[in-house]
């Protein structure tokens, strides 16, 4: 039997192959239960693609509620200069119209609220606008959903809750933003 020297002794090597398998192994583990997280955003139904000519309908002025905002994230109501904070208020009357007022819409069912921005406007301003309309919405569905049925709209079955949609649709309609600075 030779001998072995120590020379021999010190060249062992150690086995990387279990290391391989070890980090392939730690990889699986960490794709499989690491959880990716979404971005959220405004969750907006749109309507369905169509290749046809929209149908160019005039629509009766009165039951158009225009917001345009522009480049300094300055708001114009219906042609006047409005804060954020009062959007909820307006939009709830205007939708309602309970003084049969004949500038608002003539029904919650016809009525729409239009936004326009500029491609300037501060995100943040956008959501604050689009909470507030979203939120008047929200209200004027529980109101109704109180008197018809004695419980907040979220409390709702699926045919109470159609009803209150039926009655108060959510009809919003976002033009194209305009380019920076150009409000017109």
């Amino acid at each position: 039997m030779a001998r072995k020297s120590s020379r021999d002794r010190m060249t062992n090597e150690i086995n990387a192959g279990a290391m391989a398998d070890i980090a392939f192994l730690l990889l699986i583990f960490f794709l499989v239960t690491t959880t990716i997280v979404e971005d959220r955003g405004i969750l907006v139904r749109l309507p369905p693609w169509s290749d046809e000519e929209p149908d160019i309908t005039q629509l009766n002025e009165r039951n158009v509620f225009s917001i345009l905002v522009n480049a300094q994230n300055q708001l114009l109501v219906r042609g006047e200069p409005a804060r954020v904070s009062d959007l909820r208020e307006r939009a709830k009357e205007f939708i309602m119209n309970p003084l049969d007022d004949p500038t608002l819409a003539e029904s919650p069912r016809r009525a729409i609220i239009s936004l326009k921005n500029d491609r300037g406007t501060n995100y943040q301003t956008y959501l604050e606008i689009y909470n507030e309309i979203m939120g008047a919405y929200n209200e004027l569905r529980d109101d109704l959903s109180r008197q018809l049925f004695g419980s907040i709209y979220e409390n709702l079955n699926v045919d109470q809750r159609r009803e209150i949609r039926e009655e108060i649709p959510m009809i919003i309609s976002e033009a194209e933003p305009t380019e920076f600075g150009d409000e017109g």
